[in-house]
């Protein structure tokens, strides 16, 4: 299972010194993200999208509310949520196996274990053969893939991806989705994925969260009722994203 609950919750950044506020950046977010479920996090820049998912990741704290993974609450960072950046936060100095298997190795798994792991994700993101090579020498797809393998190689509960194919070219970025869409069929990761995109949201959720300008709050949860894979020429596909727009635009009168 792993089910993520987020309620009542709340981030104000202060100024540094006096303590006054600078920054209501989330005000009651009430969330149930379901086992297994794909949600995208929409919105207009500054909305809280990333503060959010830094929240769930541990790697930032609610002012107020709680976020719970499982019925745990989430107290700091754990192997169980898997993150991805939109900057590939590979090490350029390790091997594409050494990055894969980083975590596996912090956890002291044999090198047996570790180069068995590591080749079933290489396997799993089509990049056999390229374990060792170095980052520098892979095109931005392929970098953002051995960070996806990286972040599953720790089989977490959930994944959660920060636009995590934002500096890719339109055509990778579209190569991108459908992979990691064959990715969480196989795998069925829950996911939380932070997009400004709504046509990559309507291509990839099962829920589209809109949140409003800041001071971010819930505006909307859409349903996505579209089978798998999407055509975007699909006059659905095309409806159900000019509706996701609709909203957001109200969010910003």
């Amino acid at each position: 299972m792993a089910a993520v609950d987020i309620e009542k919750l709340g981030r104000i950044f202060t100024k540094e010194g006096d303590g006054s506020v600078a920054v209501t950046a989330l005000d009651n977010i009430n969330l149930h993200i379901e086992d297994k479920e794909f949600v995208c996090l929409v919105g207009p820049s500054g909305c809280g999208k990333t503060t959010l998912l830094r929240i769930i990741a541990g790697l930032d704290f609610p002012t107020s509310g709680s976020v719970s993974l499982d019925g745990k609450p989430v107290e700091g960072p754990d192997p169980e949520r898997g993150m991805v950046f939109q900057e590939y936060s590979l090490f350029p100095w390790l091997r594409i196996s050494d990055n894969i298997g980083f975590g596996l190795e912090m956890k002291g798994y044999s090198r047996e274990d570790k180069k068995k792991i590591v080749d079933e994700y290489l396997d799993l993101v089509n990049l056999e053969g390229f374990g060792m090579s170095y980052p520098h020498e892979l095109s931005g797809g392929m970098r953002q893939r051995v960070a996806i393998a990286r972040a599953l190689a720790n089989d977490p509960k959930v994944l959660l991806m920060d636009e995590p194919f934002g500096a890719l070219d339109a055509q990778t970025r579209n190569m991108m989705q459908r992979e990691l869409l064959e990715i969480w069929e196989k795998t069925r990761k829950t996911i939380i994925f932070v997009t400004h995109s709504v046509d990559e949201a309507v291509f990839l959720a099962d829920r589209i969260v809109v949140l409003s300008p800041r001071p971010g709050r819930i505006k909307d949860i859409i349903d996505v009722n579209l089978p798998r894979i999407r055509e975007r020429t699909d006059p659905d596909f095309a409806n159900l994203r000019r509706h996701v727009l609709s909203h957001m635009e109200e969010t910003q009168i």
